[in-house]
């Protein structure tokens, strides 16, 4: 029996590892999809505008010491060396960042992150990356258009947005550090590979589990629009 059970453990652990990223993307498609279907939050032009997209869903604040928060997401880019093809495939991130700055208003918030130049996302696929200090963070302007955002918002690197116990808000991420999460990468690629190669260099195929995740921002922005 306990030979069996041993048996059992060892064929189903391959899966339930994969299962996980798997559940990850999905997540992040439905997190995506609800938040750039509310009318008059995102505006267009900042989809349009970005380079990259980073989708964090149910990012959790806990109590150690001073307190801290801790999650795992998703970023996709645009193909191509100048960010102009279609979404491609995507990695797996992680985001960390103590109690002070990072005020979640919630238990668990999910958060949509637009990257608006290649700077910012070489940053994020190579190294790990403080907000505000790394990368210029601000929070992402609201409404139909974005006229009304002042200059330095959108000179910004990195745009965010939260959503929180039904709330949306954009919010600013200062002091949360982002970085690949290759082993979660490992797993759902099937093998060892950089975030960037796999992100800005096109080297692998999308997984089957980013499908609904690509075709949402493929339907949403299929061009990039920025003026640089």
């Amino acid at each position: 029996m306990t030979f069996l059970l041993l048996a059992l453990v060892w064929l189903a652990s391959p899966a339930s590892a994969q299962s996980e990223e798997q559940e990850r993307m999905a997540n992040a498609a439905l997190v995506l999809t609800e938040i750039l279907g509310i009318p008059d939050n995102v505006p267009a032009a900042v989809l349009d505008q970005a380079e990259c997209v980073v989708i964090l869903p149910s990012v959790v604040k806990f109590a150690v010491g001073i307190g801290g928060s801790y999650g795992h997401g998703v970023m996709t880019c645009r193909g191509g060396k100048e960010f102009t093809g279609p979404w491609g495939a995507p990695s797996m991130m992680t985001v960390a960042a103590g109690s002070i700055g990072f005020q979640l208003g919630g238990q668990a918030t999910d958060f949509v992150l637009f990257v608006m130049n290649p700077r910012g996302a070489g940053a994020m696929l190579t190294s790990q990356v403080k907000l505000g200090a790394d990368a210029s963070a601000a929070a992402g302007p609201k409404g139909r258009n974005v006229a009304a955002a002042t200059d330095a918002t959108m000179r910004a690197e990195v745009l965010s947005y939260s959503r929180s116990r039904g709330l949306f808000a954009g919010v600013s991420l200062e002091g949360a550090t982002l970085r690949a999460d290759n082993e979660a990468n490992e797993k759902i690629y099937g093998q060892a590979v950089e975030a960037k190669d796999v992100v800005i260099e096109g080297k692998l195929p999308p997984p089957a589990s980013a499908k609904a995740l690509l075709s949402t921002l493929n339907a949403k922005s299929p061009k990039n629009l920025s003026d640089r």
